[in-house]
């Protein structure tokens, strides 16, 4: 224990060390110096006068001790080593007696100062042994926080993508991206911009958190102008610390509005700008940059899909187009941009337009007069049989439909196809079919598919680096911190009742610190799944739901039994911790029932509950609106095998989900 010169000079125990000092020395010496006796014998109890003066001077060697530390004990035993010594030596009748109470005073007082010592320094230790566990339980926290965040980020991205590609109306998109990108970048003001090329201007297409006067205020940007115009002609994303105070602010009505945090980042479709993304708060807040990227990453999906419902808008304006006029028929015929013709029952093409001819690789004059099955696949020639069959009774044919085309080059096209019986006086005479090349789309949307793939697989990498990061290092640290503990407590009887009190209590949270990170740890990879495969996997799902949650839960094997490959077992896995998970937490059910039907070329998953059920929305889109993401995930993972997912739920009827895969 140390301190200043100054304080130590003023410290009044200081001095009365030095007192009693004085006092035991002069004692220790009266006979020579002349002082007259100071002991009564009675309270000597059996010592001796000079005895009971070497006991004064250990009582101040203990006192320096306690008050000054070790340092200021070893001083003191100094000095009444050198106070005492002279008179066991020279004046002392019983000099071996003088001089073994001298030695034992001295080494009493050395023992006394370690003591000390070593209480001091188990007191720094055991701060130390807190402040480590402190920083642990910080480190934990933080692990915990962004594996969670990086599972969020991930899921959000695939909700994002599977829900903006359930509409092909602008406006559906537009309005499903503000209600998603709101919840996700948790803002209060969102506004959405389309770029018209044409008046070289943004034009406000959609918004939230501002009045319908701020955003006619708001409408129409010239490019180059303010913050949006700024990023619509860069091309880069923009973030504004503090929108009130910023130079390049033009419009008036932000500053109205109180609007302070901002990031704009550009909507981007094939490289080229076509609209920008606004977020905003009206107080301060720091966009972190994995915020900024997440936006970006979103406004290139919103992109893709507006771009992708306004080809879908102007095609379906071009077919309304082509019976609002008889008139003009056979202009729009000749020029339409998607490929037109007609054919009789024998299945000759009677009449075909330019983009028939663009779409096929054959001119016009040599499409009339071919068979249609001279293009058509096999498979697309019996789906083509399918649909004249349906035309010709009356049944509905749901359109537009998917078919596949040979182009004279023997390439396959994709195509979007709307078909039509022909009548003339009442009677059928042929077939008219209009179809748009989906060919570049279907693409898009396999690298679509691609990449929800590698989401998802980055997903499980993550999950598996955190989990392995949480066993091998969280969870370690966590087990070494308690054995230390034990130690300590076992090691070091000096504890007061207090100090064990406060050990065992952190010794506990640490367990449950522990026995946390290991569930949390097996949760985000459970090691069974990589061990032994799916249906044990399932079983100890099922045991595990039965145990912590109380739903009984059966899992259930029909066919015969067989491994699948690990990606296709991880995806069936989570489908089912997922449906489980659902079943958890809003289901309100006493059983669940899992089953896995093996069947020659498939695999069916059925998970069903007694519990209380829900309306079904009519989209996918509605179910991530209506917060239901853990369908959305189903429907996503299910679709990476290529599969279909049913969802039967009533209220009160309970859920049952049947996911069917190729395997």
């Amino acid at each position: 224990m140390l301190r200043k010169p100054a304080k130590i000079l003023t410290n009044y125990h200081l001095w009365s060390i030095l007192a009693l000092f004085a006092l035991c020395t002069t004692l220790h010496y009266q006979e020579v110096i002349g002082v007259p006796a100071s002991f009564s014998p009675n309270l000597l109890l059996g010592l001796s006068r000079h005895a009971v003066e070497r006991v004064l001077f250990l009582l101040i060697i203990i006192y320096a001790t306690f008050v000054f530390g070790f340092a200021a004990g070893l001083g003191a035993s100094v000095a009444s080593l050198a106070a005492m010594l002279p008179r066991a030596l020279y004046i002392s009748p019983h000099r071996p007696d003088a001089l073994l109470e001298v030695a034992l005073v001295t080494g009493v007082g050395i023992v006394a100062c370690l003591w000390f010592r070593v209480r001091d320094q188990e007191k720094k230790r055991y701060q130390q042994i807190a402040a480590e566990l402190e920083t642990t339980q910080l480190q934990l926290q933080s692990h915990i926080r962004d594996a969670r965040d990086n599972a969020r980020r991930l899921a959000t991205l695939n909700t994002i993508s599977n829900a903006l590609a359930q509409s092909l109306d602008p406006k559906k998109v537009t309005a499903t991206a503000v209600d998603m990108v709101m919840e996700v970048m948790e803002v209060e003001i969102m506004l959405v911009y389309s770029l018209y090329e044409r008046f070289d201007e943004l034009v406000l297409m959609a918004h939230e958190g501002i009045s319908e006067e701020s955003a006619r205020e708001l409408d129409r940007i010239k490019v180059g102008e303010g913050f949006n115009g700024r990023v619509a002609a860069t091309g880069e994303p923009l973030i504004i610390a503090d929108a009130s105070d910023d130079p390049r602010l033009t419009r008036p009505a932000v500053r109205k509005m109180k609007i302070e945090s901002q990031v704009i980042v550009p909507m981007k479709s094939k490289g080229q700008v076509i609209g920008t993304i606004c977020i905003g708060m009206r107080r301060p807040r720091q966009f972190l940059l994995n915020e900024v990227e997440l936006l970006s990453t979103i406004a290139g999906q919103i992109a893709s899909a507006l771009e992708n419902a306004y080809l879908y808008d102007e095609a379906r304006q071009v077919a309304d187009k082509l019976y609002k006029s008889e008139r003009d028929y056979r202009s729009l015929f000749e020029n339409a941009h998607d490929a037109i013709w007609f054919h009789d029952f024998d299945g000759t093409i009677l009449a075909a337009n330019e983009a028939a001819k663009q779409l096929t690789g054959y001119d016009v004059k040599s499409l009339i007069g071919m068979k249609v099955s001279s293009f058509l696949a096999p498979d697309g020639l019996e789906l083509a049989r399918e649909v004249r069959q349906k035309l010709l009774v009356g049944e509905p044919v749901a359109e537009p439909y998917e078919q596949k085309l040979v182009r004279k080059d023997g390439s396959e096209a994709a195509l979007m196809l709307t078909s039509s019986l022909i009548t003339l006086d009442g009677q059928p005479v042929g077939f008219q079919h209009i179809a748009r090349d989906i060919t570049e789309e279907k693409r898009m949307q396999d690298n679509l598919r691609f990449y929800l793939q590698q989401i998802t697989q980055a997903q499980e990498e993550e999950r598996k680096r955190i989990a392995r990061e949480l066993h091998d290092d969280t969870a370690q640290a966590l087990f070494a911190v308690s054995r230390h503990i034990d130690n300590f407590m076992r090691n070091d009887v000096s504890l007061s009742a207090q100090q064990i009190g406060f050990l065992q209590e952190a010794r506990h949270q640490i367990s449950g610190a522990l026995e946390g990170v290991r569930q949390f740890s097996q949760d985000l990879r459970p090691s069974i799944i990589d061990d032994l495969g799916l249906l044990p996997s399932l079983q100890w799902l099922a045991k595990q739901t039965e145990e912590e949650h109380k739903v009984v839960t059966e899992l259930t094997v029909l066919g015969e039994e067989r491994r699948l490959s690990p990606e296709v077992e991880l995806i069936l896995f989570r489908i089912v911790q997922e449906a489980l998970r659902n079943i958890n937490k809003h289901a309100e059910a006493s059983q669940a029932q899992v089953v896995v039907d093996f069947k020659e070329s498939e695999l069916q998953l059925t998970i069903s509950d007694n519990g209380k059920g829900f309306q079904l929305p009519k989209t996918v889109s509605d179910l991530s609106r209506g917060g239901k993401l853990g369908l959305v995930g189903i429907q996503e993972r299910a679709s990476l095998l290529n599969g279909n997912v049913t969802v039967k739920s009533e209220p009160g009827e309970g859920t049952t989900i049947i996911v069917e895969a190729a395997i």
